[in-house]
C-alpha cells in the first residue's frame, strides 16, 4: 500500500540530493575534521563549506555565528542554559503556553532549580498579546524565548516586534525556529534575533543533526563542556556527514524557497477548503494569515483525533495529532488548550504537515477518503449528530 506522507513537521524524508552528498563521508572520507593530518583536514573544509550554507540560508553575518548541534531540542537548550550561565545575577525567563517541549519542559524544569518563568497566554487565533509581552519583562529578565512559528498549528508569531521589545528592555532574545527555517524565508541580519535555533530533519536532512545560531556579541557559556571543537562553544566530534547533508539541505531551501512554498500552499488550501466543505463541524485552527504554508490543524466535532489517524492509517495516509515530541499523552494538545479550542473540537484535532514531495494526486485522495472516515466515527460516537 502507497504511503500518503503529510506529518512532515515531526520529520521529513532526507532529500536525494543530501544523501548523495553524504555518502562519502560515511565510507572513504572518514576523518575527524580536528586532525592535524590531511585525511582529517580535507573534511573539515566541508564542515566549513556546510556552515556557510546554513549562514546563507538564515541571513547570518558571520560563520562564526552558527553552532552545529545534534537537533533542535540541543540547540534551544544550549540557547536557554547558555544565556542564563552569562547573566547569573538573572532569575527571569519569558516565553509562551504553546513552545515545543524542548523549551517548555525545560523552562519548568528551571522553575524547580529557582527559577521564574512567565509563560504568555495566546488567543483564539493562537498569537500573543505584545502589551502583555511588554508587561511581563523586568530588571530580572535574562531571556525571553518565543518560537518562529507553531509546530502543531503552523502560527506565526511577529518576532521581529518581539526581538525589538526584547532589545529595548535589555533581556536577550532566542527563537525556536525549527518549523520556520526553510519554511518561510528570513535574514537575521535585518531581525534583532540573538539567538535562534533550526534541527535539519525538519528541511530534508538527516536527524541527528541541527544548528544554534549566535549572534556576534551574544553572550555565549557552552551547554556542551569537552573538547575545542565548534570554536569551544559547543564540545564533541563533529557529526561530519550529517552536517553536509544539512549544508546541501540548507542550500536547496534557499534556492527553491518561494516556488516551494507556493506551490505547497496551494495544495494546503485545497486540502481545507475540500474539507471545510464536505465535512460539517469542522474547524481550523490558527490564524489563518500568518501561518505556515504548508500546516493544516484541523478539528472535527465529537469525535476523538486518535481515531482518525488510525482509520487514515489503515487508508496508507500517516498525519498527526499534534507534536511527535508529546505522542503517548493522553492529555489534550496544551497548544489547543492554550488557544482555548471548545472541548468538542479539541479531542477531534489532527495535523496534515505537506512538503516539497506530496502531489496533487496524493491530496485529492486525502480529500476522497477523509469524508468517510469521519461520518463512520461520528455514527459511533456517543456525542456525534
Amino acid at each position: 500500500m502507497k504511503v500518503v506522507y503529510v506529518d512532515n513537521n515531526a520529520t521529513t524524508m532526507v532529500a536525494p540530493e543530501v544523501f548523495e552528498a553524504m555518502k562519502p563521508f560515511l565510507t572513504e572520507r572518514y576523518g575527524n575534521p580536528s586532525s592535524m593530518h590531511t585525511f582529517g583536514g580535507a573534511v573539515h573544509r566541508n564542515v566549513e563549506s556546510a556552515r556557510q550554507s546554513v549562514a546563507d540560508l538564515l541571513g547570518a553575518s558571520s560563520l562564526s555565528e552558527i553552532i552545529f548541534t545534534s537537533c533542535g531540542t540541543e540547540s534551544d537548550n544550549a540557547a536557554i542554559i547558555g544565556t542564563l550561565r552569562s547573566y547569573p545575577e538573572k532569575r527571569h525567563i519569558v516565553t509562551t503556553k504553546v513552545e515545543h517541549a524542548a523549551v517548555l519542559n525545560l523552562c519548568q524544569y528551571l522553575e524547580t532549580a529557582g527559577y521564574r518563568v512567565t509563560y504568555l497566554n495566546v488567543n483564539t487565533e493562537g498569537m500573543i498579546d505584545l502589551n502583555e509581552l511588554k508587561a511581563s519583562i523586568d530588571h530580572d529578565t535574562a531571556l525571553i524565548s518565543v518560537m518562529y512559528a507553531n509546530n502543531e498549528t503552523g502560527v506565526i508569531f511577529p518576532i521581529e516586534e518581539i526581538a525589538e521589545i526584547a532589545r529595548q528592555r535589555g533581556a536577550v532574545f532566542h527563537t525556536d525556529a525549527v518549523q520556520a527555517a526553510g519554511k518561510i524565508p528570513f535574514q537575521l541580519t535585518k531581525l534583532p534575533v540573538d539567538l535562534l535555533s533550526i534541527s535539519g530533519h525538519k528541511i530534508h536532512a538527516p536527524k541527528g543533526v541541527g544548528a544554534l545560531c549566535v549572534r556576534k556579541g551574544t553572550k555565549f557559556t557552552p551547554f556542551l563542556v569537552g573538547g575545542h571543537q565548534e570554536h569551544g562553544r559547543r564540545g564533541g566530534t563533529e557529526n561530519v556527514a550529517s552536517i553536509v547533508g544539512l549544508g546541501v539541505a540548507c542550500e536547496l531551501a534557499k534556492k527553491n524557497i518561494g516556488e516551494e512554498n507556493a506551490r505547497v500552499k496551494k495544495l494546503r488550501d485545497k486540502l481545507e477548503g475540500a474539507i471545510l466543505k464536505t465535512v460539517s463541524n469542522s474547524k481550523i485552527n490558527g490564524h489563518r494569515e500568518y501561518r505556515l504554508p504548508n500546516t493544516c490543524n484541523i478539528s472535527f466535532e465529537f469525535i476523538e483525533g486518535e481515531a482518525i489517524l488510525l482509520k487514515l492509517d489503515e487508508k496508507g495516509i500517516a498525519a498527526s495529532s499534534g507534536s511527535a515530541c508529546t505522542s503517548g499523552s493522553l492529555t489534550p494538545s496544551h497548544v489547543l488548550r492554550a488557544m482555548g479550542i471548545p472541548f468538542t473540537f479539541i479531542q477531534g484535532s489532527i495535523r496534515f504537515s505537506l512538503s516539497r514531495y506530496n502531489t496533487e494526486k496524493e491530496i485529492d485522495y486525502i480529500i476522497d477518503e477523509l469524508p468517510s472516515v469521519i461520518k463512520g466515527l461520528r455514527e459511533i460516537s456517543p456525542y456525534g449528530k
